[in-house]
């Protein structure tokens, strides 16, 4: 498979009052056609800035962008025009938003939405536009098509909402989805039930997907391949197996406990958070966002540049120096 997204050196940062503030600094990232890429982090790592630097929805200024290389099926993203980007946008990539309630606009019905868009970036008559409407409601499991088109958003549940938002972003036939977080406010049943329909729609359709989440387990049930981003940049990266079965970097080992157990506690968990902070009470002086939170770290790590990817085995790269010195 070729590559489908290609991102290398790509940095991102904001102009504030406070000063420039640097929110990413990926190396590279890659998805193949068809694939699945699960990007996994806590809260603030920059995981949806990448997706909004990906489809140039961040506003410049204050936003600051640049990259080696930043292309889709080979055409340079960054040196599009502003309305050419929006040619793009729905047609050649989509994205589904954390939150579907906001997503939506709660003054026009679901059809309405669904058939502006179709007939906007499809070039599609209005009664064409109805039929692939209905179309795609049916093809993300939503009954009686008819009866949801003359529904407004506040009249459908978080799920359905959901299933919703995925229609208007493959609605145009889009190739590559980014998935932004496309089941945070839903619970756990409705989740699966969405998880299940983005993959049936991958599947069927051969769409390419960036799976952005904070949740490793649901990155490993549907992604091919992981990237663990911490701080803006990506510290581990490879396939599923290699990265959640033999996580070499502190951080990528801290998400997996992070899922609090009756054998280990809340307590326990704040006591080895405490010690790992006690350890480090200097300034941090390696470059290493993890290094005043890591166990592990020591001399190898102090006051040296910035980790960079490295490979231990396969397609397993990581940014650690104690991984990289033990493998």
């Amino acid at each position: 498979m070729d590559d489908h997204l290609r991102i290398r050196d790509l940095n991102v940062g904001f102009r504030t009052y406070e000063g420039f503030r640097q929110a990413l600094e990926v190396e590279e990232l890659t998805i193949q056609h068809g694939e699945s890429y699960g990007l996994v982090g806590e809260s603030g790592a920059g995981k949806s800035v990448l997706a909004l630097a990906v489809l140039r929805l961040l506003r410049t200024p204050p936003a600051v962008v640049s990259a080696g290389e930043l292309s889709l099926d080979g055409e340079d993203l960054l040196g599009k025009s502003a309305r050419r980007m929006r040619a793009l946008r729905g047609r050649d990539i989509s994205m589904i938003f954390q939150d579907p309630m906001s997503s939506l606009n709660p003054v026009f019905t679901v059809g309405k939405q669904l058939t502006n868009v179709i007939r906007r970036i499809g070039g599609e008559n209005h009664r064409a536009a109805i039929v692939r409407a209905q179309e795609m409601i049916r093809l993300v499991g939503l009954p009686d098509a008819e009866t949801m088109m003359a529904k407004y958003a506040h009249q459908l549940s978080g799920g359905q909402r959901q299933r919703v938002i995925i229609a208007l972003a493959l609605a145009c036939g889009a190739q590559f989805l980014i998935a932004d977080e496309p089941t945070r406010n839903l619970d756990v049943t409705v989740q699966a039930g969405v998880l299940k329909t983005i993959a049936a729609l991958r599947r069927d359709l051969g769409v390419s997907v960036l799976f952005i989440a904070n949740n490793l387990g649901l990155v490993s049930a549907m992604c091919d391949r992981v990237g663990i981003l911490m701080d803006g940049r990506i510290v581990e990266t490879g396939t599923v197996e290699e990265v959640v079965f033999s996580a070499s970097h502190p951080y990528t080992r801290s998400l997996l406990r992070a899922i609090p157990t009756k054998a280990a506690g809340h307590e326990g968990s704040e006591s080895q958070w405490a010690q790992s902070l006690s350890r480090f009470t200097t300034e941090n002086g390696a470059h290493c966002s993890y290094f005043a939170r890591c166990t592990e770290g020591g001399e190898v790590c102090a006051g040296q540049a910035k980790p960079q990817l490295s490979l231990l085995d396969g397609t397993h790269y990581v940014a650690c120096r104690v991984a990289a010195a033990t493998r």
